[in-house]
């Protein structure tokens, strides 16, 4: 039987590096076949815990104590040059080639990544990493920031747990189990609640490279596994993270519980990768692997803004084709070795630093990340000195069918491009507005008692963006309107995800709405959703099924004595309109787009066969915002819409006569307002 022995270098680790870049940036490039491949980023945290672990117990089970600043100072050598070069020459990049729109969110953005808190800002704007469309150009640095504060706090609890279990290894690992086993249950508890805080927060990803911390403390009883059980735990290993690259996707809760897969394989790959004899050693430790082990770090660093921004670049986010995806994979890797050879590596063995104290390093690195976060500031306040607007104004234009756009961005545009955003309804400020946990109906009431039309408003936030609309109507007396809006809950009766998980406090809201109304009936409930949501990906055929959900609520509310009134969708476009104006100020016809491709011709067919069905009425308003051919993002001094799919509140309030107009025709229909014949 073959035992291993410690080594200072393992090129099987370096391997697992490769591996784990790898598979991030083919992810990245659109991979089909590893739609699992952000699980990269798992490896790398069993791995950073790891050596780190190893590096600090070297130390201090030989001299019986860690000397911090040296810590510090070796870490901030090896991580800053490179990670400061590439934020720099990012913002640069931003700034020459993308929309000028994004470049306040892209500032914002660097400023938090130089000052090491990225993953605490996508965190708290609720990042989705698996499903944005448009993402930071500096999304990547979140794993980054989980480590930087992992290596600030990591190195005292686990001289403070030595100390205090009396410098007993064993009892340091039963106390890094507990803050694993602590940090693994928040992250599975976390998933389920609130998913972008579970996966970017230290205290809930901790617990991965508590992992690697525990091999490092259980190294020596690791030697004494048996060599026929070592070879078998690293090829399972080596399948735990092939499997979870190859079978995960988006529609997968992460991390959660399916973190556990990659880091279980990672830990295995770790624990027993070294082993001599049929393992995967020889595999992981082949030259091309710890060639791009080696450059690894570089590597994850360029590869994400090389990919990024020429997808951001035109008028409208877009997928790279599979050459230029090939092409830009292929500059990534040259681009690293060159970053990995003139600043990654001359910084770390920079003997000027290596060889004084640590506080020249310390310093050095305090002057770079000043350097870094000044830059992202000044580019930050410089911002609002950019004009979003060309040099002419519009005139107001009375709303028509089939409207003429404006093909330019006015100096008046209401709202504005950089306030477009922000022109969300009132009832989002009010608390009106239903939230993601919220299952209780909230319906706030505008309008007289008087008045003769009892209107309900009623489902997710495409019903929510008719407010303004019917809030003219209801202050003029015609209506009175009750709201009942949810984020990202349509009105149809029908299975929808979120995060991953199954939206069930959606489901009970929509029932309780039913309920509510059926306890004291609308003369007419409008109803108007959003079927091209993400959540609907494991619907087999979302047409069949949303007509039938459709259906199946509408004669929920028919049976209640209420009759119900459906606007069809609104135009959606590839990209967020505000965003791609900002790089064309002159010709605002270039962010226009088809008809054709705006509507959803067969989800509409299937939302009219419902409201038929249901003896509903069905109100199509898009001819008021585009014309037979195409769709515009600017009528007269007015922002259509406020982004990809929702139109702002500006224009909501303009459509207000065809609105209420539809809503009196269906009342009418039905006979009297209170429904009787």
């Amino acid at each position: 039987m073959t035992e291993v022995t410690k080594q200072a270098y393992r090129g099987d680790v370096q391997g697992l590096r490769a591996i784990a870049v790898g598979l991030v940036v083919l992810y990245h490039a659109g991979l089909p076949w590893l739609s699992g491949g952000y699980v990269g980023v798992d490896v790398f945290f069993v791995i950073s815990g790891f050596l780190i672990t190893n590096h600090l117990l070297s130390e201090l089970t030989r001299t019986g104590r860690v000397q911090f600043a040296a810590f510090y100072a070796r870490r901030a050598r090896r991580i800053l040059p490179a990670s400061v070069v590439v934020l720099l020459l990012t913002l640069v990049a931003s700034v020459l080639w993308l929309p000028r729109l994004q470049w306040r969110a892209t500032f914002e953005q660097a400023l938090a990544t130089a000052l090491y808190v990225p993953n605490l800002l996508f965190a708290k704007t609720g990042t989705d990493y698996l499903a944005d469309s448009t993402p930071s150009v500096y999304q990547h640095y979140w794993s980054l920031g989980i480590e930087e504060q992992f290596y600030l706090i990591w190195p005292v609890l686990l001289v403070g747990s030595y100390i205090v279990v009396r410098r007993s290894q064993a009892r340091t690992a039963l106390v890094t189990v507990l803050l694993v086993v602590s940090s693994l249950l928040a992250c599975v508890l976390l998933t389920g609640s609130s998913q972008p805080d579970a996966f970017f927060l230290l205290p809930t990803r901790a617990w991965e490279l508590g992992a690697g911390a525990l091999l490092a403390l259980a190294a020596a009883q690791l030697l004494r596994v048996p060599q026929v059980l070592r070879v078998a735990g690293a090829w399972a290993g080596l399948a735990l993270v092939a499997g979870a690259a190859v079978l995960y996707d988006s529609d997968v809760t992460f991390p959660g519980y399916a973190a556990t897969v990659p880091v279980v394989g990672t830990a295995l790959l770790i624990a027993f990768g070294d082993t001599e004899g049929p393992g995967p050693r020889r595999l992981l430790s082949l030259r091309p692997m710890v060639f791009i082990g080696t450059i690894s770090y570089s590597l994850y660093l360029v590869h994400w803004p090389i990919l990024t921004i020429p997808k951001q670049a035109g008028d409208y986010p877009g997928e790279l084709s599979p050459l230029l995806a090939a092409v830009l994979v292929l500059a990534s890797v040259v681009a690293s070795w060159f970053l990995f050879n003139v600043v990654e590596r001359p910084a770390q063995n920079a003997s000027f630093l290596r060889r004084t104290s640590a506080g020249r390093s310390l310093g050095a690195a305090a002057a770079l990340t000043v350097v870094a976060a000044s830059t992202a500031a000044v580019a930050f306040v410089l911002f609002h000195f950019v004009p979003l607007h060309s040099d002419r104004t519009a005139a107001e234009r009375p709303l028509v069918r089939e409207p003429e756009f404006t093909d330019y961005v006015p100096a008046n545009l209401e709202p504005s491009l950089e306030g477009a955003a922000d022109d969300n309804p009132a009832i989002y400020a009010t608390d009106c507005h239903a939230g993601f946990a919220e299952t209780d109906p909230v319906g706030c009431v505008y309008g007289r008692e008087s008045a003769p039309i009892e209107v309900t408003l009623f489902g997710d936030s495409h019903a929510a963006q008719w407010f303004p609309a019917l809030e003219v109507a209801a202050a003029t007396g015609r209506i009175r309107l009750t709201v009942h809006t949810k984020s990202s809950c349509p009105s149809v009766d029908i299975v929808k995800m979120r995060d991953g998980n199954r939206y069930t406090q959606c489901e009970t809201w929509r029932d309780a709405v039913i309920r509510a109304n059926a306890s004291d009936p609308a003369d007419l409930v409008v109803v108007a959703n959003y079927a091209r949501s993400d959540g609907f990906d494991r619907v087999a055929d979302l047409p069949r099924e949303w007509e039938d959900g459709l259906e199946s609520s509408l004669e929920r509310l028919e049976a209640a004595g209420s009759r119900a009134l459906v606007i069809a969708d609104t135009p959606e476009f590839p990209g967020v309109p505000a965003v791609c104006l900002s790089a064309n100020l002159d010709d605002a016809n270039a962010c226009a787009v088809g008809r054709d491709d705006a509507v959803e011709d067969e989800l509409q067919a299937a939302e009219e066969s419902a409201a038929a069905a249901a003896d509903a009425e069905f109100v199509d308003l898009t001819d008021w915002l585009c014309d037979s051919d195409t769709c515009g993002p600017i009528i007269g001094d007015r922002l259509v819409y406020r982004d990809s799919n929702h139109v702002t509140a500006e224009m909501s309030e303009a459509l207000a006569s065809p609105l209420l107009e539809a809503i009196e025709e269906a009342v009418e229909a039905s006979g009297s307002p209170d429904g009787s014949p």
